[in-house]
């Protein structure tokens, strides 16, 4: 028996890529990040443990330094240039460089404003900076809006450095 050939019963190869198992596996792979992708955020809840020690008592005479919103310096009560700083140190610590100097600053004070007062102070050879804070004050509420009693209303921060 004579067979009789055609010409599209003949096997060749497909020149062509099937790109239909590539866009599944990528499919699964975008399920797969798209669930996965929220759980490697770090908003654990922590229950931190609470310190048994003590807050350091606040000295009889705290320095302060204020960095006002106009970038403006104040040591207590009295306004001082940058260049006086280390001479109004100087005598408000009685030549102490070893006494912790109260920061503080306006919230709408730069960071890099604040830094180069820690850096005068640091050259001035005064290493030990407690940054201060208000505590019982919501972050939203404005600072006018809210009176601040005298007294014991500003704290150190616990971040301080040594």
């Amino acid at each position: 028996m004579i067979r009789i050939r055609h010409t599209d019963e003949n096997p060749h190869e497909a020149s062509e890529i099937n790109v239909t198992p590539f866009i599944d596996v990528m499919l699964v792979l975008l399920v797969i990040f798209m669930v996965t992708a929220p759980l490697t955020t770090v908003n654990v809840p922590v229950d931190l443990p609470s310190s048994s020690e003590k807050p350091t008592p606040r000295p009889d005479d705290p320095v302060f330094l204020t960095v006002k919103a106009d970038h403006g310096l104040a040591l207590g009560e009295d306004d001082i240039s940058t260049d006086a700083l280390p001479s109004a140190l100087e005598t408000a610590t009685k030549g102490k460089k070893d006494e912790r100097i109260f920061l503080r600053a306006d919230k709408t004070v730069d960071y890099g404003t604040l830094m180069g007062v820690m850096d005068k102070l640091r050259s001035a050879g005064y290493l030990k900076v407690a940054l201060v804070n208000l505590q019982g004050q919501e972050e939203g509420s404005e600072a006018g809006s809210t009176p601040v009693p005298s007294g014991n209303a500003a704290t150190p921060a616990s971040g301080t450095t040594p």
